[in-house]
């Protein structure tokens, strides 16, 4: 799959470069933030897959960022880590209370949030996948566990990597995938082919589950970059 992405709002700029140097040694991408209104705005063009948020940050605070995530139908389902210096005990209620699912500590251990980001990452996969064992859109069901597609109740014919395309996407819904992303993922890193490829098997999918492939609903370019999916 590609790689997660961590969207971190941290004041202090050691502890930006200290989380994301080890974030993306360890196979993250990682985008910083120095406060909240910054954040919100790359969030209407990109939606990461886990947020890090200080608590005490000019501005809007990282209680009031978490409120406004989880108000929102775009982000409510990614998960939060609060941040903090404090260690008092109401500081932790009102960051669960706010939906955020940990509160690490500072000074923490590199070790330690390495190690929380892997168990709420896992458990977000988890819950993806038993939420999208059947996806449906427009009249189309997909269903994983069976590898069936249909349309308006008849069967479509996907490829192995059709369909595995279509997966990824789903999974991956409403962000952006790059073409040497969707390359790498569905062909593998010994692949040296074009990523003209994606285009090609992109084509076919819109073409079996779009009702007009020059005008995609649900398969979405992205200028210069990929594609994305959305219902």
């Amino acid at each position: 799959m590609p790689k997660k992405m961590i969207f971190i709002v941290e004041d202090e700029k050691h502890i930006q470069e200290l989380l994301q140097i080890n974030l993306e040694d360890n196979g993250y991408s990682v985008k910083v933030f120095s406060n909240g209104e910054s954040l919100f705005e790359e969030c209407k063009r990109l939606i990461p897959d886990l947020f890090i948020l200080d608590i005490m940050l000019p501005g809007m605070d990282g209680f009031e960022i978490c409120k406004n995530i989880k108000a929102s139908s775009r982000l409510r389902k990614i998960p939060v880590i609060m941040l903090t210096a404090k260690n008092e005990e109401i500081d932790k209620v009102l960051g669960f209370e706010t939906g955020a699912e940990d509160y690490i500590t500072k000074p923490f251990g590199i070790r330690e949030m390495l190690a929380r980001i892997k168990v709420i990452l896992k458990r977000q996969v988890k819950e993806s996948e038993d939420e999208h064992e059947v996806a449906a859109f427009g009249d189309i069901k997909v269903d994983f566990s069976r590898r069936e597609v249909l349309r308006g109740g008849n069967k479509v014919e996907l490829t192995y990597k059709e369909f595995e395309l279509l997966k990824m996407m789903i999974l991956n819904k409403r962000k952006i995938l790059t073409r040497e992303i969707i390359l790498e993922n569905i062909w593998g890193n010994e692949y040296d082919g074009e990523t003209r490829t994606v285009d090609v098997h992109i084509r076919y999918l819109r073409q079996k589950l779009e009702e007009d492939d020059a005008n995609p609903k649900y398969i979405e370019t992205i200028r210069g970059i990929g594609y994305r999916f959305s219902d």
